[in-house]
């Protein structure tokens, strides 16, 4: 994708975000095809273990809008151009196309659920030409971004794992003591960034530095299972936030777009934003994740200091630092606070806490609430959790065409 057309592409979302006047409420593929896939990645056993479930978000919705745009010209494309489509295809049918056949590629074992919500879609939009020519479209999108991925990458087997021994470098984490996970994922392909590393964050403070003692002791504090200094808020935030991150940030951007009314053209936009952006953020993590390799705080506070310290939620899978939570939550706020503006009031459920609701008055107080969480489970230090949400602004800002200075340059 050329670096101009990124550019021009995610510089109209804010304008077509505004609400519409008078506006009538119609089926939206860009929100129904959003709500399928997190429902598919949410069933156990089929998001494949070795694929971070943000590719396929990201492909999905990618394609969607590159459909979109194709016809109605409303901005450049992200990642696929099809010359010569007819103004007059419509552009429902190109978007519920360009997912189902992505979706179809990237889960072949779902395809009868897909083809059914497929079905279910066509049937909202009028018979005829326009449709046929709209699937075509939508066809010819999908195709170009699947081949444009082929060797990316992210069919790797990851390589093993040999934990370090030495203070400060990543053990094994109780209770199961597993393998890390995506030990291959920083190396996989960007979606928009130059490369994986582009954003690097600085290395991690001394472990006896004075930030590093003090982000380590207040984890200590608020992060234990028992005999925490948390409130009973702290530790529910603490819970609230556990699912994948990026779930929860698509649901918030599902409230948004339904609260702002912009149509399947802005939506389709702002979806692929988010989710090309949730992308590359994961590979830059991983990539940072496995070049420090810094253990968790569960693992250094028993090395330190009281061997039978437990967090309040099991720990994550892979490395400490930078932290998963910063990044993806500071990168969902700016780039919905670029497409709606950050003060949208809202309320969020989580599947880890059934009928608790927690609500927000901005984009800005749901991203420093779900950073903080993982201090109240013990799972991070806030070194960790700064430098997360420092990497996800940095790769939002590109996104958007605000870049920032490379850490690498």
């Amino acid at each position: 994708m050329k670096r101009s057309l990124a550019v021009a592409a995610l510089s109209c979302l804010a304008l077509a975000a505004t609400p519409a006047v008078g506006q009538t409420a119609q089926s939206d593929p860009a929100l129904d095809w959003n709500q399928f896939l997190l429902g598919v990645q949410a069933t156990p056993g089929v998001q494949p273990a070795t694929v971070h479930a943000t590719y396929e978000l990201a492909i999905m919705h990618a394609a969607l809008a590159d459909a979109v745009v194709a016809i109605d010209h409303s901005a450049p494309p992200y990642l696929a151009s099809v010359r010569n489509a007819p103004r007059g295809a419509s552009t429902e049918a190109a978007a519920d196309a360009a997912a189902h056949d992505s979706l179809v590629k990237l889960y072949p074992a779902q395809q009868a659920a897909i083809d059914q919500q497929y079905a279910t879609a066509l049937q909202r939009v009028p018979g005829g030409r326009a449709r046929s020519q709209g699937i075509e479209v939508g066809q010819a999108v999908a195709a170009q971004i699947l081949r444009s991925r082929n060797g990316d990458g992210s069919a790797a087997t990851p390589p093993p794992f040999t934990p370090g021994t030495e203070p400060g470098a990543y053990q094994l984490t109780p209770p199961a003591f597993g393998q890390p996970v995506f030990t291959h994922w920083g190396a996989v392909k960007p979606f928009v960034l130059r490369k994986g590393d582009q954003f690097r964050p600085p290395a991690p403070p001394a472990l006896t530095s004075a930030k590093a003692v003090a982000a380590l002791e207040e984890v200590k504090a608020l992060g234990a299972l028992d005999g925490s200094t948390r409130t009973a808020d702290q530790t529910q935030i603490g819970q609230f936030w556990n699912p994948p991150i990026w779930t929860a940030w698509n649901r918030i951007a599902e409230a948004a777009a339904t609260g702002h009314h912009a149509g399947l053209s802005g939506d389709a936009r702002a979806f692929a934003a988010l989710n090309l952006t949730f992308a590359d953020s994961v590979i830059a993590y991983y990539d940072a994740k496995y070049t420090y390799r810094l253990w968790r705080p569960v693992t250094a506070i028993r090395a330190t200091s009281d061997p039978a310290w437990t967090p309040l939620s099991p720990t994550a899978a892979d490395p400490s630092y930078p932290g998963a939570h910063g990044t993806i939550s500071a990168a969902g706020e700016d780039i919905l606070s670029a497409v709606y503006g950050n003060d949208f009031a809202f309320t969020l459920t989580s599947p880890a806490l059934p009928g608790v609701e927690r609500s927000f008055v901005s984009f800005s107080e749901a991203a420093q609430e779900a950073s903080v969480s993982r201090i109240y489970n013990g799972n991070h230090t806030r070194v960790d959790q700064v430098a997360g949400e420092n990497l996800g602004k940095a790769v939002a800002n590109f996104v958007l065409g605000r870049e920032r200075p490379s850490h690498n340059r």
